[in-house]
């Protein structure tokens, strides 16, 4: 390996800042200080013994995002310098997948992404989203108390996804207890991991032998002729990809909106939409933080660090929006461009307005049948779960005047 220049900075001996602790969860801001005080970009430890170079400025993280021709997303030469039982593999190991793909690879599994996707009317997935909120709703309206992470952000999203993807109803659990696990990155990573593999070879399995009206059907029968294997990988991404940050961010876009009394009366009068609370979040508390994950091609200097190949180079979409928070805005953002957490070049999320109907509509629809949602808790007692990858609440208890199935409320 080529040595280190003299001027670059080589954190291969300092200590680094842990984000697999569980104080990460409880403040993260002091750690992404910590990180931004190195510099531009900062070492950490994802996992014990798994170190990685973390992009904390906006400059540094877009050319990380945009350079092809410098940083790759296959991780295989990292996964070579890591033990087998590492809990962060499942979220970080290389599958024939859009993700995980460069170059011409990463464009034909990209495309059949976005064709199948493209067949989706905004239509048909506000109904889909209306009929789970609707479900829901009437399983804890009559109580008159709820989490809603627990009771509705999680369950929704499973509602919806699995519907999307051809699973019943009665799959939503175990979709929710199997990412969930591969997602905090701990001792139950594999398992999480081994679990959710399942559940995605059992339903292409299913559509290979009997095709639906879902998206893995589509996939098995787009012109780009995937294989089952590859439409195995395809799902594998988007289901996950879409199940986890997507219900984050409902719950998280929740969490902000009842800790500010203001603009939820705002928000229920409807003098204030739904989206710039979503947007809100998007730049301060993005659900998905830890992973915009690149690798060097070869050693490389970058913003004053010089980068040894096979660590990652992760782009900390909770760090950029966490110093943002830090500033002072007037309660004003300068609008949903302005951050990364859709990231950006050739990787940008490919489903970004579908994930922002799903969000905006369900908490549309939910705040309009049970009006009076009160928190039990203030914002700054609420729980986080742990994990390096995510910015996702424990629980979010409400109570609310208990309303049953029958009484007049959304249209679905």
């Amino acid at each position: 390996m080529s040595a280190y220049p003299p001027d670059r900075h080589d954190f291969s001996r300092s200590a680094p800042v842990r984000l697999w602790e569980d104080g990460f969860a409880a403040d993260p801001h002091r750690y992404y200080a910590a990180l931004r005080a190195q510099g531009p970009i900062g070492w950490a430890e994802l996992a014990p013994g798994v170190p990685a170079y973390v992009v904390t400025e906006r400059r540094a993280a877009l050319e990380v995002l945009r350079d092809t021709e410098r940083f790759s997303h296959d991780p295989r030469a990292w996964e070579e310098t890591v033990p087998a039982d590492s809990p962060v593999l499942g979220m970080m190991r290389w599958r024939p997948n859009a993700l995980f793909a460069d170059g011409g690879a990463h464009v034909r599994y990209r495309t059949t992404l976005l064709d199948v996707f493209d067949l989706l009317e905004p239509h048909d997935l506000r109904a889909r989203v209306h009929r789970a909120v609707r479900l829901l709703a009437d399983r804890i309206g009559p109580r008159g108390e709820a989490d809603l992470v627990a009771d509705f952000s999680r369950p929704l999203v499973a509602l919806v996804f699995n519907d999307l993807f051809g699973m019943p109803v009665s799959a939503g659990d175990r979709l929710d207890a199997s990412l969930g696990r591969m997602m905090e990155g701990g001792a139950g990573a594999a398992e999480g991991e081994a679990e959710y593999a399942r559940y995605v070879l059992e339903l292409i399995a299913a559509k290979a032998e009997r095709r639906g009206d879902d998206l893995p059907s589509r996939l098995l029968d787009h012109p780009a002729g995937l294989t089952p294997e590859e439409v195995t990988w395809q799902v594998f991404l988007t289901l996950g990809a879409g199940y986890e940050p997507t219900a984050n961010l409902v719950s998280n876009t929740l969490s902000r909106i009842l800790g500010n009394p203001v603009y939820y009366s705002t928000l229920t009068s409807g003098a204030r939409p739904v989206m710039d609370a979503v947007v809100e979040v998007l730049h301060h508390e993005t659900p998905l933080t830890n992973y915009g994950i690149y690798y060097a091609r070869e050693p490389v200097a970058c913003h004053g660090v010089w980068l040894r190949d096979a660590v990652p180079v992760v782009v900390s979409f909770g760090a950029l929006t966490s110093f943002a928070e830090q500033e002072d805005t007037g309660g004003r953002h300068p609008g949903d461009a302005s951050h990364l957490s859709w990231g950006a070049g050739p990787h940008a999320c490919p489903v970004k307005q579908h994930t922002l109907l799903i969000v905006t509509e369900a908490i549309e629809q939910l705040t309009q049948w049970l009006p009076d949602l009160d928190p039990v808790l203030p914002r700054e007692r609420l729980g986080w779960r742990p994990g390096p990858f995510h910015r996702s609440l424990t629980a979010l208890p409400v109570r609310f005047t208990p309303r049953s199935p029958d009484h007049p409320g959304v249209e679905s």
